[in-house]
């Protein structure tokens, strides 16, 4: 949804996919991420320096260049659902990925959730679709800090050893340094260091990020 949600939510796994098994990965950016703050005449200079940083973050992990659909920033209700689902179409219709990677369904954050809604519409299992694996995952504070209800709750079931590309996540995070709080904040460093150490003891293993599985075909 927002430049540094695929940092925080797979950069290790990204990382992992690039220089450790030789996959191309892509990274599709539904918003600028930052024109729902101050006033319009800081978004020209808001957006380059968002740009900028997730050009660099992109690269650090071995990614393409990242491209951005331009719906507005926190405000992706106000865009029929219909609308953002044919322009995912397009990008997944030139791509033809095989995985994909994208925001948990019930988020805080509205922009997240969409995001998750229109992935799931563009990429569902119709005939020749090139998508065979959809995963969620979790992003620190709007994953944790949406509804405590049961069925609501991120429950990860698939987790991926980032223990080798820890490094590379974290000097990818470091690109958004404006989006990086002051621990005890959810998205401290501290923080992300937490739930990798908790994911990877979770799975026998050092560092780990957590999915979701949505959908997996073999």
């Amino acid at each position: 949804a927002h430049p540094d949600d695929e940092i925080l939510g797979c950069g290790g796994t990204m990382a992992r996919h690039a220089l450790q098994e030789g996959d191309e990965v892509h990274v599709v950016f539904m918003t600028d991420g930052v024109t729902s703050r101050g006033n319009s005449g800081e978004f020209e200079a808001l957006i380059n320096d968002r740009n900028s940083s997730a050009i660099r973050a992109c690269k650090i992990v071995g990614a393409q260049p990242p491209r951005t659909l331009g719906f507005p920033d926190n405000r992706m209700d106000s865009v029929p659902l219909l609308d953002i689902t044919k322009a995912l179409e397009e990008v997944v219709e030139e791509l033809q990925p095989q995985i994909i990677y994208t925001h948990y369904a019930h988020d805080l954050n509205i922009d997240h959730q969409l995001t998750h809604r229109a992935v799931m519409t563009a990429c569902r299992p119709q005939p020749g679709t090139s998508v065979s694996e959809i995963y969620s995952f979790e992003i620190l504070s709007s994953t944790g800090w949406g509804s405590p209800i049961a069925e609501r709750s991120f429950a990860p079931n698939y987790f991926i050893d980032i223990s080798a590309m820890w490094e590379k996540k974290l000097a990818a995070l470091n690109c958004y340094e404006d989006e990086v709080r002051i621990y005890p904040h959810a998205r401290s460093i501290n923080s992300v260091y937490a739930l990798a150490s908790l994911r990877g003891a979770m799975s026998g293993i050092n560092k780990a990020e957590s999915f979701q599985m949505e959908r997996c075909i073999k």
